[in-house]
């Protein structure tokens, strides 16, 4: 019998080739925000998660045996989202490894990205990923962490910045940053390691960094493949640019996403050579360079299936805050804390009631806010409420939110899925939406503090 793999973020560039090279090897079990409306490859089945929801998750992982988990800052999914991108990811990754727990699965495989070996402060895009790494690892699925650079090959995002580029610039001024060197990967390399790793107990709990066979600066990755492409292209480095200036630079001539941009830049100002640890591990011939760029400037990526679009309701609310908790408390007493933070905070404005089963925030005799406690779904490290009332929300048969410990409990995720605001959307937006994030700052303060009163929120 096959083994069943499921793979996160399946519609990605790695993804798409995953489903390409192992479709015949394994049964193959593809996740997507949206719903396939034609799917002509019948040996790939296609579902719909929400990935912020565990239940959804717990649920698309079913049977499964491996899971590779190929998930980055994700678009947004409502028409506000008040998230830092890391906070964002570090909440999927944990949905995913409780889901991986509770359905029992043998291992998830993680693409990330390698670790700078220089001094510089890393990069929020590099350090979410070894936040995700970690997160993935916390829980009892082995997990098999390969950390790569530049991915080069057809279909590929950072590649086609490149190729971007050198078609569109006869000229290139190319900042300091460009001169710092990386060890690009042709995808198809990846692909065997992914392979060699799949079920292999010799790969669990190993972090295994991996780089192709030259070593090479941006700057003259980009004079390679303007070779390659027959483009004759002045590529020269000057003193100037600062980071946020190169992003809108590439983002503009590449006509690419800033959100996409962004990580790529901050992440190439680090030294990315992988280390040795692990590499025994396998045996991989590593593609020439050049073989690599002729093939991804050759070659069309794999064809996705055509998907529905998206039906979001209109102004839905998404907030994912990310609380430092040096004293270690549980996301329940954090929980348990906040309406009575919130009670001496705004004394004598909002009044919150706790009847065991529903918080409700009252201001006045006026209900604001009802949230009903579900135990089934709540434990010491997670508290979930439903959003079922109050004049605040318009949408009261789906919404949550919930306080979250998260990696070894030095962060409480508070986070809010799927909120519809009762009031105008303008209004809403340069009120409540502000006064939600001031709120989450002044709780992070409390909670940081040392002299919390102990009978209200010390462990016990």
């Amino acid at each position: 019998m096959k083994k069943k793999i499921v793979i996160a973020g399946a519609s990605g560039f790695i993804g798409r080739w995953i489903i390409k090279k192992f479709k015949n090897e394994y049964d193959i079990i593809a996740l997507s925000r949206k719903e396939v409306s034609n799917n002509q490859d019948k040996n790939i089945k296609w579902k719909k998660v929400d990935l912020y929801s565990i239940t959804s998750t717990e649920k698309a992982l079913e049977g499964c045996d491996v899971a590779i988990y190929l998930v980055h800052s994700m678009q947004p999914s409502s028409r506000l989202n008040q998230s830092k991108f890391e906070d964002t990811d570090l909440l999927l990754a944990d949905n995913f490894s409780r889901a991986a727990e509770k359905n029992k699965l043998k291992q998830i495989i993680y693409v990330g990205g390698i670790l700078p070996k220089d001094k510089i402060k890393i990069s929020k895009h590099l350090l979410s990923r070894y936040e995700v790494e970690k997160t993935l690892s916390s829980r009892s699925t082995p997990l098999t962490s390969i950390g790569a650079g530049i991915i080069i090959g057809p279909g590929g995002s950072s590649f086609k910045i490149i190729t971007n580029l050198v078609k569109n610039l006869p000229v290139m001024m190319c900042p300091l940053w460009t001169k710092s060197i990386n060890q690009p990967l042709d995808v198809f390399d990846l692909l065997n390691i992914l392979r060699i790793c799949l079920s292999d107990q010799k790969t669990y709990n190993k972090r295994i960094e991996i780089g192709g066979g030259e070593i090479i600066t941006y700057m003259n990755l980009l004079k390679r493949t303007a070779l390659l492409m027959k483009k004759r292209r002045i590529i020269f480095s000057i003193p100037l640019f600062s980071l946020g200036l190169s992003k809108l630079w590439v983002s503009l001539f590449t006509n690419t996403s800033l959100n996409l941009v962004s990580p790529l830049v901050e992440s190439l100002k680090h030294k990315m050579i992988p280390n040795k640890e692990n590499q025994n591990l396998f045996n991989v011939n590593f593609r020439k360079l050049d073989d690599s760029i002729m093939k991804a400037l050759k070659l069309e990526a794999p064809k996705l299936p055509s998907f529905n679009k998206i039906k979001f309701e209109e102004n839905t609310v998404r907030s994912v805050q990310r609380i430092y908790n040096p004293n270690k408390y549980s996301a329940e007493k954090v929980a348990d804390y906040f309406p009575v933070w919130i009670s001496k905070k705004f004394v004598n404005i909002i009044n919150p009631k706790f009847d065991g089963n529903n918080l409700i925030f009252y201001l006045g005799k006026i209900n604001l806010l009802k949230l009903e406690l579900i135990r089934n779904r709540s434990s010491r490290d997670r508290k979930l409420f439903y959003i079922t009332g109050g004049v605040l929300t318009k949408r009261k048969n789906l919404g949550w939110l919930e306080f979250r410990s998260i990696l070894n409990n030095n962060y409480i995720m508070i986070a809010i899925h799927e909120f519809i605001p009762k009031l105008p959307w303008m209004i809403y937006k340069n009120s409540q939406a502000k006064i939600h994030l001031y709120v989450m700052k002044k709780f992070e303060k409390e909670i940081m503090k040392k002299n919390i009163i102990k009978s209200e929120l010390n462990e016990t």
